[in-house]
């Protein structure tokens, strides 16, 4: 058995609470610190989980403490702090979530700090990490369904185009091994379209690939929300996490669905945030590809921003990369602010239930 990795938890709310049971299952890896800074939530967690190292913020975590991993999961005002503390503390990798940032100047200085010492950056629990999205775009890149022809995206972000959408942006990027170039759209209500926020912001557009692809966006469902990519012989359809697949056609012309066959998941009880952590260790022990990166995290801000500003400035093409790195987009007021400053906070006894319950 290898020597454990040594994580620290910054943020326990309860996506930080769903990252310290992944860790916690782990054989190979054991928290060895929490920050967190409501005070009665920090205290029940770190009883949840046998960690006395109980910090505030992350400042004071790494004054005492330089793990090897840290998770990162915090309201998105302040993840910028905490990474940039991370890699200057001296950790091995640090992970993030969605979305990065509001800013791409802050996105661009998480990644570059991160790249200029040496840590490893990860982008955290997104469906791109999901096996079966994984397994689709290896045996896309092997050839297995052909040429890719085409590309849509229906009911993009549901209405939070760079919190819950930057998750098909992730994986339209991995399956069509492609950037996006250019970004034409058209969005509304207009009242929100001149807000700071994407919150209730339905957009419709159309994106240029950097391999030729056009991809059309729609902002709302026609049955199903997700990514349809199609070959010469294959319609692969993902909704969120799970992929389906159509081969061939019946008598009626109608595509047949077919069974995948992808590999057994491993930690089905935490869906795609194990695989994504696994593929974390990995890069921090072997180098390799992670399955998503907080670069991949900054693209998908990217291009929600240049949706967002395409529309206000009259459905006007946008190139990519921007130009303009101080263009700002905010998310959904409780990915930004947190639970306990918008409205849902987590309680003490819910935090307690939870615990009981594992």
């Amino acid at each position: 058995m290898p020597e454990k990795k040594r994580v620290a938890i910054i943020g326990c709310g309860r996506m930080g609470q769903h990252y310290a049971g992944a860790y916690d299952m782990f054989e190979d890896t054991e928290i060895v610190a929490i920050a967190e800074y409501n005070d009665a939530r920090r205290k029940v967690v770190g009883e949840r989980f046998g960690v006395t190292a109980l910090y505030k913020d992350a400042n004071e975590l790494f004054k005492d403490i330089v793990p090897d991993l840290a998770a990162v999961i915090l309201p998105g005002k302040y993840i910028k702090e905490a990474v940039i503390a991370a890699a200057e503390a001296g950790v091995k990798g640090v992970s993030s979530d969605k979305p990065i940032a509001a800013t791409l100047h802050d996105a661009d200085e998480m990644v570059n700090i991160c790249e200029a010492r040496g840590v490893i950056f990860h982008g955290g629990n997104l469906q791109r990490a999901s096996h079966e999205i994984q397994e689709t775009a290896n045996r896309l890149r092997q050839g297995w369904y052909g040429k890719i022809l085409g590309a849509t995206l229906h009911a993009w972000g549901s209405s939070e185009i760079s919190g819950g959408g930057c998750q098909e942006l992730a994986v339209l990027r991995l399956l069509t091994s492609a950037e996006v170039t250019e970004v034409i759209s058209w969005a509304g209500p207009q009242d929100v379209l001149e807000s700071d926020s994407d919150e209730g912001l339905f957009v419709h557009a159309l994106f240029r690939m950097s391999n030729g692809l056009e991809c059309p966006v729609s902002a709302h469902s026609i049955g199903f929300g997700g990514l349809d990519i199609w070959t010469e012989n294959t319609l692969i359809r993902c909704k969120g996490p799970k992929v389906e697949m159509f081969q061939g056609f019946d008598g009626d012309g109608k595509r047949t669905q077919v069974d995948p066959r992808f590999s057994d998941f491993p930690w089905p009880r935490f869906n795609y945030l194990g695989s994504s952590i696994r593929s974390l260790i990995s890069a921090v022990d072997h180098g390799s590809e992670m399955a998503i990166s907080g670069h991949d995290l900054r693209q998908s801000l990217e291009i929600a921003i240049a949706a967002k500003y395409s529309a206000l400035w009259g459905s006007v093409p946008v190139k990519l990369p921007l130009a303009d790195r101080s263009l700002t987009l905010y998310p959904h007021t409780y990915r930004w602010l947190g639970g306990d400053q918008s409205g849902n906070p987590q309680t003490v006894e819910e935090a307690r239930s939870r615990s009981l319950q594992n």
